[in-house]
C-alpha cells in the first residue's frame, strides 16, 4: 500500500516528494510545506522528521538535503516521513518567528486546525508526527554560537522519559539537555501522544554550519540503524547530560571578550567573560555561579546593559 503525506505518495520501495497545504497567503495563494515520503521495501516502524520549525534555523534542512539523496528505499525497512520546512512564513523572510502571528512555532504544538497560522501548521504536521513510532525535530541554537546537543523535553517523570533518552543516545551528539520544556514544544507534545521525540540542537549559525550539519547527518544515520530502518549496528556511547542552565547577561554596556570556549568545563568562580569599553579597558569581569559546561554564547561582541551573553549547562552527569 502507498504511504502518503500531503501530495507525496510512495509505494513500498519508492520515494516521492510533494506539498502539504496548511493555509493561504494574504493574496489567497496556497501555503504548502515541502514534504517527502520514503517508503521502505520491507515493513517496519515509521520515523517522522521535520526541520525549520524556526525560520532562521537552517542546519536541520542542511541535514535533510544531504541525508535523503543517500537513502535507497529498496534498502529501507519501514517508512520515513519528512517535512523539510515547517515554519513557511518565517523561512521566506529568514526570521525566527512566524511573522503572520508573531509566534514561535515550537510553542504551538499540538496545534489547532481552526486556530492561528502557527497553530494550523502545527496541527497539520502533528497529525503525521503523532502517527509515527519515533520523531526527530531538527533545530539549532538560532543564530548564536552553541554546542551540538540533543534535547529531551518530556521531563524526567514522564512515562516515555527512558525511551526519549534512548533515542537521544542513539543520535549520539555527545551532549544532552534533559529538562522539561515549555508547553507547545513538539518534543513535549509527541511523548504525550506516546511517541518518543527528541529535539537535536545542531550548533548555531547564520546560514549553514557545515560541521554541525555533518554531525546531524551522522546522528540521523545512527538513528536509522539503531531502530532497524537501515542494516547495521550502532554502539551507544556515553552522553554528557545537563538538566539546567545558568544564563548570564551583561551588567554594563560595552564589548564582550570570552574567557571560555564552547564545551569547556567550568568551575564556580571561573572567569566566563569580560566587558570592555571601546578602548579595551575592562569594565566588568563575570564569573561562573556554578560548576558546569560552557554551552552557548552570543555571536556579536557589542552588548547593552542586561543583554544576553552566554549560558552554562549545570547539574552535569552522564548516562
Amino acid at each position: 500500500m502507498p504511504t502518503t503525506l500531503g501530495t507525496a505518495s510512495a509505494a513500498p520501495g519508492a520515494f516521492d516528494t510533494g506539498r502539504l497545504e496548511v493555509g493561504e497567503t494574504r493574496d489567497g495563494s496556497p501555503v504548502e510545506l515541502p514534504v517527502a515520503v520514503l517508503n521502505g521495501a520491507d515493513g517496519g516502524d515509521t520515523l517522522y522528521v521535520q526541520a525549520v520549525s524556526d525560520g532562521d534555523e537552517l542546519n536541520g534542512l542542511g541535514v535533510l538535503s544531504q541525508l535523503l539523496p543517500t537513502l535507497d528505499p529498496t534498502e529501507i525497512s519501514g517508512t520515513i516521513l519528512v517535512v523539510a520546512v515547517v515554519n513557511y512564513h518565517a523561512f521566506q523572510v529568514a526570521e525566527h518567528r512566524n511573522p503572520i502571528d508573531d509566534t514561535k512555532m515550537n510553542r504551538a504544538y499540538p496545534g489547532d486546525e481552526t486556530g492561528t497560522s502557527s497553530e494550523r501548521i502545527a496541527a497539520a504536521t502533528f497529525e503525521a508526527a503523532a502517527d509515527a513510532d519515533l520523531v526527530v525535530d531538527l533545530h539549532q541554537g538560532s543564530t548564536s554560537r552553541m554546542i551540538d546537543e540533543v534535547r529531551v523535553r518530556c521531563g524526567p517523570r514522564h512515562r516515555l522519559h527512558r525511551e526519549c533518552l534512548e533515542l537521544a543516545k542513539a543520535f549520539g551528539a555527545g551532549y544532552v539537555l534533559d529538562q522539561k520544556g515549555p508547553d507547545g514544544q513538539l518534543a513535549r507534545a509527541g511523548p504525550d501522544e506516546g511517541v518518543p521525540t527528541i529535539d537535536p540542537e545542531l550548533g548555531g549559525a547564520v546560514g549553514w554550519d557545515h560541521d554541525s550539519i555533518d554531525r546531524g547527518v551522522v546522528g540521523m544515520e545512527r538513528v536509522l540503524r539503531y531502530y532497524d530502518f537501515l542494516p547495521g549496528t550502532v554502539d551507544l556511547e556515553r552522553q554528557t547530560r545537563v538538566s539546567g542552565f545558568d544564563q548570564y547577561g551583561s551588567p554594563v554596556g560595552g564589548l564582550v571578550r570570552f574567557e571560555r570556549d564552547l564545551g569547556d568545563r567550568v568551575s564556580r568562580g571561573d572567569d566566563l567573560f569580560v566587558v570592555t569599553d571601546p578602548f579595551g579597558r575592562v569594565r566588568r569581569r563575570i564569573t561562573a555561579d556554578d560548576d558546569g559546561i560552557f554551552w552557548r554564547s552570543r555571536r556579536l561582541p557589542q552588548v547593552a546593559t542586561g543583554e544576553y551573553v552566554c549560558s552554562v549547562g549545570t547539574d552535569v552527569d552522564g548516562y
